[in-house]
């Protein structure tokens, strides 16, 4: 049995996770390292792996959920954060560090003209939506199915049709309209109403490209928006600095009103930041009190721009500034996954495939849409693309492939980095092989 192997092989992992659940809900402080029968425990990590409490070593697809394009401890963000860390962690005043980090940003995406650094990602798409509604003087925002913005109470809401999540306010529903990616919906809801703020959106597809929009999709939204005096928030706060250096907009030529940012911004510390044309940004800046009383948005925030986040940032954003690194992991990614598929194939698996977008992979399995192995069909379910296929062959993909020293982010997606070698895709292929035995057999 997969899991009586899985709990033989990490018993420390399991002690530490009877002891967590006498401390946090379900034992976890993320949902997404929810897993039964329990989680792994890491104690280390270096470069594209990390070893977990019982000292097994993984090739690790997480990288920080998406924030380590470099891989784990690289040396100049090392140095970087050491440096600092001897100089002060906490200055509560600012600091030339912040400067910097704001002129690499601005290099890379040059539509930021100003930008306000925040500690996390789920902050700067608040703070987008403020500074949104703040600039237009309208209350609603269009947000598309699926697309995850953060947990916080204004963006909860992702799914037409479905009820509001456990403790938002039912008044909160009005403003924000939850509609399907379809150009023809949004352009006929901006319209029809005359209160609509901005739309926001992932620009590569909800959950980071797991129900993929092609570029053509965000340069005619960009026109929509922009002949409706509607703004575009382009959450790139996975796949900015990774999908190009200046994220999907780069790549699709087009340049948002507000664009979010976090995980590889921070280089693996906390830290996100909103940016956008500076007749926007405004709306954060002192003046005198008639304006502070009927514009001024107020935002603190005690770790915005903190120096180790910094630190790490400026090192992290000089080393992948001229897209070398995020070439190389998108190369060893489209090799994963075309030899993924071709495994697939040859063990005639309808239902199974692999897909994804420069060094960001997804895996379907077991859909009931039965399509051919490895030849994902263009249209293929929402749910299954959004949740993977069938829950519970995901489970025991994810348990085996840790097993056999593989550890995907939800056992269905990944993001590899400049620190994977062709020798851990290789490995990677063997060991989801040896996870498709594991699952024949049970």
């Amino acid at each position: 049995m997969i899991i009586d192997h899985y709990r033989q092989r990490h018993a420390a992992s399991a002690a530490h996770y009877a002891r967590a659940t006498t401390l946090f809900p379900s034992g976890v402080t993320h949902d997404a390292r929810y897993l039964v029968p329990f989680p792994l425990y890491i104690e280390r990590s270096a470069g594209a792996y990390k070893w977990d409490a019982d000292g097994n070593r993984l090739i690790d697809y997480w990288m920080g959920h998406g924030s380590l394009l470099l891989g784990h401890g690289h040396p100049a963000v090392v140095a970087a954060v050491q440096r600092q860390m001897e100089r002060g962690t906490h200055y509560g005043a600012e600091h030339e560090l912040a400067l910097r980090w704001a002129d690499l940003v601005r290099l890379l995406f040059p539509a930021v003209e100003r930008l306000r650094f925040t500690a996390s990602g789920t902050e700067a798409t608040m703070m987008a939506l403020r500074l949104a509604r703040a600039a237009t003087d309208r209350p609603t925002v269009i947000r598309l199915n699926g697309h995850y913005h953060g947990w916080h109470d204004m963006l909860a809401h992702d799914m037409a049709g479905e009820p509001l999540p456990p403790g938002i306010h039912t008044g909160l529903e009005e403003a924000t309209l939850v509609l399907p990616a379809d150009l023809a919906h949004i352009a006929e809801a901006i319209a029809r109403r005359g209160d609509i703020a901005a739309v926001i959106l992932e620009p590569n597809g909800a959950s980071y490209g797991m129900i993929p929009l092609p570029d053509a999709f965000v340069r005619e939204l960009r026109q929509i928006t922009a002949d409706a005096g509607v703004l575009l928030i382009c959450d790139e706060v996975v796949t900015g600095f990774r999908i190009t250096p200046g994220g999907v907009q780069q790549r699709a030529g087009i340049a948002a009103d507000l664009t979010t940012f976090a995980k590889i911004l921070a280089g693996g510390l906390p830290g996100g930041a909103v940016g956008g044309r500076a007749a926007i940004m405004r709306g954060l800046e002192f003046g005198d009190a008639a304006w502070s009383r009927r514009h001024k948005i107020r935002h603190n925030g005690t770790f915005n721009a903190a120096p180790l986040s910094a630190a790490a940032g400026i090192a992290t954003l000089e080393q992948i500034a001229d897209g070398e690194p995020g070439v190389v992991a998108a190369q060893h990614c489209a090799a994963l996954i075309s030899r993924l598929n071709a495994l697939l194939r040859a063990r005639g698996l309808a239902g199974w495939a692999a897909y994804g977008d420069t060094s960001i992979f997804h895996l379907v399995v077991g859909s009931r849409a039965a399509f051919a192995p490895g030849e994902l069909p263009a249209n293929l379910p929402f749910a299954d693309l959004k949740y993977g296929g069938d829950t519970r062959l995901l489970q025991l993909l994810r348990l085996s492939l840790n097993i056999h020293g593989v550890d995907l982010m939800r056992g269905r997606s990944g993001f590899v980095s400049w620190a994977h070698s062709a020798a851990d895709i290789d490995a990677t292929v063997a060991a989801f092989a040896a996870a498709l035995d594991d699952i024949a057999a049970e």
